[in-house]
Order: structure tokens, then C-alpha cells, then sequence
């Protein structure tokens, strides 16, 4: 197959890495990582060509044609400023589905207690040009320096401030720091540069890729549930079934049971198998799913 029938994708290597090949397992692509290779996953897919690059760089990559589509952070498109097309959002990241928070922080000691005290102090961070518009936004010069990680160990003995993105603000807390201000909430984008966007067979793939990722974040939050119900008992079950989901109901070849299939939230199930139950449903299963597309 030549390379104009391949998509050359960018996955993000780090902390988003094992979470980005599970939703893409469950979606229906696996990638293994050869020894010797490790910035080249291999698909079960022949149309796919992978390169795990860090989140930061994968937007430009995008933009400038080098890749066909990435996945990436919204933080990260912003603070390059990177021109490319949005595909979808996708709620997940490195431990739970909440979008980060990109946050200037300091020591809990610290007398700076609002944006307008980091006038003319130190602050480190990754996210240079997203801090620079920020604090020009608020009419604050500070010295911005770029940092190579780890800025929490630096404050207060060699900077003022941090900017720094948190899912859980677990590590700023260890590091006794508090939050400033938050200055952008993030979720992880699948992009697409503007050229293969207009390219029927790129496009195509990326809208698969796209539908398929959607179908097993939905799936993520959901689980299956059927059970077999006698006709004497049937609208009392169903009553206790979620009014906005539409049961599948099937007649048995015992005369006058059925079998109900419904799909519910998962939070849900541990409050409604013993109402349904006590109504009168027998054999409940309860099921995960892999995928759910509307």
C-alpha cells in the first residue's frame, strides 16, 4: 500500500500514553510498542502509521503537515497557537474523565495572594506563550522562564510562581503550594491538519477514528443489564427502569415471561437491581460494554 493510502497519526507519549492505548484498544485498535522502537507503536491497522511524540510538539506537527492527526491537549494548541482542525473532544486524561486545569500556584508562605502581586516576579512553567498572553490580559510583566518539569520543586527558593497543569492538585498540595488562579480548563482534542482534512481518504479515516473513540468513551460510563421477568410482574419492573431509557423487551418460549435488556449508568445499577428484584425480575446480568454509538 503506498504512503498516500496511510494516515500518519501522533499519540502522545508521557503521563496520557497508557490511558490514549486503552481508549484506543476499546475502540478497536491495538498498538504494541517493538523493543528498540519506542516511538513507533505498530497498529493491527495497515492504514495507520503511529509516532509517539510528547503532547507539546504534537500541534505543530499537525499544523505544519508532518502529521496527518494527533491527539493532544486543548492546553497545548492554545500555548502554541497551533492552526488546526478540532475533530472532537474527548473527556479523558490521565486518571479520571475531568479536564485539567492549567493554574499559577505558590507557597502556601507566600505574600502573593492575587494575579496583580506577580508584577516583576519570577515565574516558571512549560506553558510560556499561555502565561505571557495571560498576564498580558491582566496588565502584569513578570519574567517568564521556561521550565523542563518539575516546577513545584522550585518554588519559593527559585521562583515566585509556577504555572502548571493539575488534574487532582494532588502534587501541588504534597509540595505545599495553593492555587492562585486558574487560567485555562483542558480536555484532550483528536486534531487534524487543514490539508487532510479536505482528503477524502484521510478524512474518512479520521471521522472512523473519531466515531469509534466517541463510541468507547460513551461505553466507559455505561453498562449493559438484562433480565427475565414474568408478565404478572412486568410493568413493575419496568417502572423502576430510568424513564430516558427505552428497555428492549423479547417474549421467552415459556408463555407469558420475557426478557428485558436495557442500558443504564453505571452509578445507577447498585440502586436499581434490588428494586428490580423486589418487582419481580429474575436471572439479572449485568454486563460492561465496549462500545455505544448513538
Amino acid at each position: 500500500m503506498s504512503d498516500t493510502r496511510k494516515l500518519r497519526l501522533g499519540l502522545p507519549k508521557g503521563s496520557l500514553q497508557e490511558a490514549t492505548f486503552n481508549l484506543f484498544r476499546k475502540a478497536g485498535w491495538d498498538f504494541k510498542i517493538p523493543s528498540g522502537r519506542s516511538y513507533e507503536p505498530i497498529s493491527d491497522d495497515s492504514e495507520l502509521e503511529a509516532i509517539l511524540l510528547r503532547p507539546q510538539e504534537i500541534p505543530l506537527y499537525v499544523q505544519d503537515g508532518v502529521l496527518d492527526a494527533g491527539i493532544t491537549g486543548y492546553d497545548w494548541i492554545q500555548d502554541c497557537g497551533a492552526q488546526v482542525h478540532e475533530v472532537l473532544e474527548l473527556h479523558y486524561s490521565k486518571n479520571t474523565r475531568n479536564p485539567i486545569r492549567v493554574v499559577i500556584a505558590v507557597h502556601n508562605d507566600s505574600p502573593i495572594q492575587r494575579v496583580a502581586d506577580l508584577q516583576g516576579k519570577r515565574i516558571a512553567t512549560e506553558y510560556v506563550r499561555l502565561t505571557e498572553r495571560y498576564l498580558q490580559t491582566q496588565g502584569v510583566q513578570a519574567h517568564v522562564e521556561f521550565s523542563w518539569g518539575a516546577c513545584e520543586v522550585k518554588v519559593p527558593h527559585l521562583v515566585d510562581a509556577i504555572v502548571v497543569n493539575t488534574e487532582t492538585g494532588s502534587s501541588l498540595r504534597a509540595h505545599n503550594l495553593r492555587i492562585l488562579e486558574v487560567i485555562l480548563h483542558s480536555t484532550t482534542r483528536l486534531i487534524a491538519n487543514t490539508e487532510a482534512w479536505q482528503d477524502a481518504f484521510k478524512r474518512e479515516k479520521i471521522e472512523s477514528i473519531a466515531l469509534m473513540l466517541q463510541g468507547a468513551l460513551n461505553a466507559g460510563r455505561l453498562v449493559g443489564l438484562k433480565m427475565n421477568v414474568h408478565e404478572a410482574h412486568l410493568d413493575a419492573v419496568l417502572a423502576e427502569l430510568p424513564a430516558l431509557r427505552k428497555p428492549t423487551l423479547s417474549p421467552l418460549s415459556d408463555k407469558g415471561w420475557y426478557a428485558i435488556e436495557t442500558i443504564l449508568d453505571e452509578g445507577q445499577v447498585r440502586e436499581i437491581i434490588p428494586k428490580l428484584r423486589k418487582a419481580g425480575a429474575e436471572g439479572l446480568v449485568e454486563y460492561p460494554l465496549n462500545k455505544v454509538i448513538p
